[in-house]
């Protein structure tokens, strides 16, 4: 007699919806919010996604679809490629629909096209926390011989504190001062996660200097190197690193009261070598400053140029390509890792619109042998080199392949420029 296999009928069945379901879920989330594109040329977009879509423009009779004029809204499939160009700037709303049903909106912006002058110049980078960053707590020894950790369960690495009992810390210095000349319990307001909140800690004199103390390392601001991508010549702004400055230590975002890029002399070279970055080793000139940083992001460092810095770069502006424009094949970056900026050969070998870190949208490897003599490939201090393919800026390197140095990854110029809407 065989088996019964009705039981397994249902189960296969509720198996086949969870994947359609897992396909349709992963499919809505990897779906970007924006999409960025520039009048007057075609793009070409390559979702390759279930879903169908409604696409409404604000502005009638200047969008094209799939080389057909639009007067008002439109269907469209996304399995094929999809081809959009318009003659004026404008946004379109773009509504994804699965099972006949709106499951997500996506603005299309179609912007005028831009020109800004790609850099390639190697700064020294200081910047100053907004409060005092929490590297760890410790125990602090009494006169009895005991040791205490006042700040245990109270502070985490990675906190900012802001103010102590109400008066606002402006660097490290300052909060020493307050915890060596407190009396009582101080309350400290401080930041977490973007959350801010107050705790109390209770102050312990140390048998060491005999000084009060709460048993936290802290640190109040960070120098280092790195390369300006681009200025942008019509709102005097600069974009740099494409990648944040995290705290060596806590590896957070490091939060940006003020900075400086300045002036820095490549002394030195460390090559790169399999499971050992590189860096551009170098002197900072604090008295030659170029501009002022005003945020620290995930995708950059950005700020306004001074004079002195315009003048360090070229005035040769060139248009940006949007990440749907940039193709896998030959393309050159901009660095100064020679004392003066040139530019070195490289290879788009991937690209990745929809990546789920937008620093690492794209794949180049260094093909420039007198580059390749030099560093290696990619180095430290090198994030940030302007990525320029057919005469167009189209990103900047961010991060170096630690088993290979000849790679790396770079983000799409597009995501740098967003970051400037977020200066105030």
């Amino acid at each position: 007699m065989k088996p019964k296999l009705k039981p397994l009928i249902p189960f296969f069945g509720m198996f086949g919806i969870s994947a359609v379901l897992i396909y349709f879920i992963v499919n809505i989330i990897n779906f970007p919010n924006e999409i960025k594109l520039t009048e007057n040329i075609e793009h070409r977009l390559r979702f390759n996604s279930p879903f169908s879509a409604t696409l409404v423009p604000d502005t009638i009779n200047v969008l094209k679809v799939n080389n057909r004029p639009v007067k008002g809204n439109i269907n469209v499939t996304l399995k094929d490629t999809l081809t959009i160009e318009s003659e004026r700037a404008c946004t379109v709303q773009m509504t994804l629909n699965a099972f006949g049903l709106p499951i997500k909106r996506v603005t299309l912006d179609i912007m005028p096209e831009l020109e800004i002058v790609p850099c390639g110049l190697t700064v020294g980078v200081e910047i100053n926390t907004d409060g005092v960053m929490v590297l760890g707590t410790g125990a602090v020894e009494t006169a009895d011989g005991g040791k205490y950790n006042p700040s245990e369960g109270k502070l985490v690495s990675g906190d900012l504190i802001l103010d102590v009992n109400g008066e606002t810390l402006n660097n490290k210095t300052d909060l020493i001062k307050a915890v060596e000349n407190s009396d009582s319990d101080l309350e400290l307001k401080i930041k977490r996660d973007n959350m801010t909140m107050t705790t109390t800690v209770s102050p312990i004199k140390s048998s060491t200097d005999n000084q009060r103390k709460i048993g936290v390392w802290v640190r109040d601001a960070t120098r280092g190197i790195g390369t300006i991508t681009y200025y942008n010549p019509i709102s005097q702004k600069f974009g740099a690193l494409g990648h944040g400055i995290l705290d060596v230590d806590t590896k957070k975002l490091m939060t940006v009261k003020d900075g400086t890029i300045m002036e820095a002399r490549i002394t030195d070279i460390k090559k790169g070598s399999k499971g050992s970055p590189g860096e551009l080793v170098g002197e900072l000139h604090s008295d030659t400053t170029f501009g002022q940083i005003k945020i620290n992001t995930p995708y950059g460092i950005y700020g306004a140029m001074d004079l002195t810095g315009v003048s360090k770069i070229s005035n040769n502006k060139m248009p940006i390509a949007l990440q749907d424009q940039v193709r896998e094949g030959p393309a050159v970056i901009y660095s100064n890792v020679d004392s003066e900026i040139k530019e070195y050969d490289v290879y788009i070998e991937n690209v990745n619109r929809f990546s789920n870190d937008e620093t690492k949208g794209m794949v180049l490897r260094i093909t420039d042998p007198g580059l390749l003599r030099k560093t290696n490939g990619i180095v430290q201090g090198m994030s940030g080199s302007p990525i320029i393919q057919n005469d167009k800026v189209i990103g900047a390197v961010t991060h170096v392949f630690v088993q290979d140095p000849t790679k790396g990854y770079g983000i799409f110029i597009e995501n740098m420029l967003r970051q400037e809407n977020n200066i105030a």
